[in-house]
């Protein structure tokens, strides 16, 4: 199946840490935070106990508030209890992320259709904190350098599970992480297309106004 698939991925993700640039620190909650492996395979199994193919959307990299809690991409634990029913002892915040990719699948009929057709994830599976604050894989060259393998490694093996689509690839984000992937991508050969959308940080950031014309923009092209 393939939520054992991926769980037994996400496993192994802690033996992929490279060397990273001093100052810089891993967000990394499967190894970190034990509720979390709990709320993540929860999730896993009840979203995707079966054989199903899905269409894969990545974002950049796990957030402090998001992912990098409860390990299940752009969902944070309020949305985590509230939107998909899985129970957690975590501080009920909210991240503006999630609230955006809580509309899109909220308007695309609920976590049950959108998570039969996609599986969401990262560029870089692991999150990244300098500062307090949240950091890119691309904001620093030398980090860029070091991840790279780790990025290649969760590529090759979420297509090694053949339960992943290789048409196309939905990018979140169509600056920076667009180009990091799509030149990846001509490199390695994983997808057919790279298929960008505006990323939900910057939706909620910069153009929460027109946000609905937003989850309008993603069900065109998720569907």
């Amino acid at each position: 199946m393939f939520s054992t698939q991926i769980a037994a991925h996400f496993a192994q993700l802690p033996q992929q840490i490279p060397a990273i640039p001093d100052g810089i620190e891993w967000l990394l909650p499967l190894a970190e935070l034990p509720e979390s492996e709990k709320v993540f395979h929860a999730f896993l199994g009840k979203y995707y106990a079966d054989e199903i193919r899905r269409s894969l959307i990545v974002g950049i990299n796990p957030g402090r508030f998001g992912g990098g809690i409860t390990n299940v991409a752009f969902t944070d634990p309020w949305h985590l209890q509230h939107k998909l029913g899985i129970a957690n002892s975590f501080a009920q915040k909210t991240e503006l992320s999630a609230h955006f990719i809580y509309a899109v699948i909220d308007a695309f009929g609920g976590a049950d259709a959108f998570y039969q057709r996609f599986f969401i994830n990262s560029v870089c599976p692991f999150g990244f904190v300098k500062g307090g604050i949240n950091y890119n894989y691309y904001d620093d060259p030398a980090l860029q350098k070091a991840v790279l393998p780790v990025i290649k490694w969760h590529f090759e093996k979420l297509l090694e599970t053949g339960m992943i689509e290789r048409e196309r690839c939905f990018c979140l984000g169509e600056g920076k992480n667009y180009a990091f992937l799509y030149k990846l991508n001509q490199a390695e050969g994983y997808f057919g297309e790279i298929v960008p959308l505006a990323h939900p940080r910057f939706v909620m950031q910069y153009r929460k106004k027109t946000m609905a014309e937003y989850v309008e923009k993603y069900l065109a092209v998720l569907s």
